[in-house]
């Protein structure tokens, strides 16, 4: 497909089409809605485990996209869609990292290399574009001196995650409203385990003794969330600048400007690690928060 038989221009919209003839929602005043204006979407790169470590990827990554409902709705929802249809001529397929990066499944769409670049830089165009901001622990497993000793790392980097979402909210004066923070679900016995890990990081056991007034979602991977498929775009390129910070990573370079850091908007680029991007065990070269 060359550029200019592109249907749908991915970041401009036709306000006759989007006026419409339908009821106007409105929205309850903020003093009275108990929802927080956000809402967060969590994906990993990397197995958790200890006992087994892939040397050539021996991290494990979560990562919380945090997007404001209504750029979330009105603009990120509506792009996605339009690329798909751009590119499969519908919109019935769920982006993954992995079957994109291997060409697998539905991805077996590229006449070639310059095809799927093309593919690409597009979805880099649409990450780039979207205003999330963006909170990450990786856990490097090779670096952690006791595994038997070492609590399920995936609890580990949902602790630092939850606590610098609540530090955001905080700054953001929505801390004390509900904030939905959306998962897809990986099987009964590691729901449930989360879920109970969840709850107790909520009910202040957590590194800022406060309570969090956040709620756990489990979605189904048939479920083709906009937010759930952009989280599993970014958890990959945080691991891989762990493991090789000297190579170039160009996902990773759109994605630092999109980490929660020291600056606030001011300072979107910038110390960002050990506040948005943590790393555990931490670098040595890390001065601590």
């Amino acid at each position: 497909m060359e550029k200019e038989e592109e249907q749908l221009p991915l970041f401009s919209f036709n306000e006759e089409n989007t006026r419409g003839e339908g009821p106007v929602l409105e929205a309850p005043a903020e003093s009275e809605s108990p929802f927080s204006k956000y809402i967060v979407y969590v994906d990993e790169s990397g197995d958790h485990g200890l006992t087994s470590i892939n040397p050539q990827y021996p991290v494990f990554v979560l990562a919380f996209c945090v997007f404001h409902k209504r750029h979330y709705s009105e603009a990120i929802v509506s792009t996605l869609e339009k690329f798909k249809f751009n590119h499969f001529g519908h919109d019935q397929v769920v982006l993954h990292e992995n079957e994109i990066r291997k060409e697998k499944g539905g991805f077996r769409i590229f006449r070639d290399r310059k095809h799927k670049q093309r593919f690409l830089d597009e979805l880099t165009a649409i990450i780039e574009y979207s205003n999330f901001i963006l909170i990450s622990c990786t856990i490097d497993k090779a670096r952690i001196k006791s595994p038997e000793a070492e609590p399920n790392p995936y609890h580990t980097a949902l602790g630092f995650c939850m606590e610098a979402l609540f530090e955001f909210l905080k700054e953001k004066g929505e801390h004390k409203k509900r904030t939905h923070v959306v998962v897809e679900c990986r099987g009964k016995k590691e729901d449930n385990e989360l879920e109970l890990e969840f709850r107790r990081i909520c009910d202040a056991n957590n590194r800022l003794s406060v309570e969090m007034p956040f709620e756990v979602l489990f979605s189904d991977k048939k479920v083709m969330s906009s937010g759930l498929q952009l989280a599993d775009l970014v958890a990959r390129p945080i691991g891989l600048q762990t493991i090789k910070p000297e190579q170039e990573n160009r996902a990773f370079d759109v994605l630092k400007e999109k980490f929660y850091c020291d600056g606030g908007r001011a300072g979107v680029g910038e110390g960002y690690e050990g506040v948005g991007m943590n790393i555990y065990p931490a670098p040595e070269s890390e001065k601590p928060r």
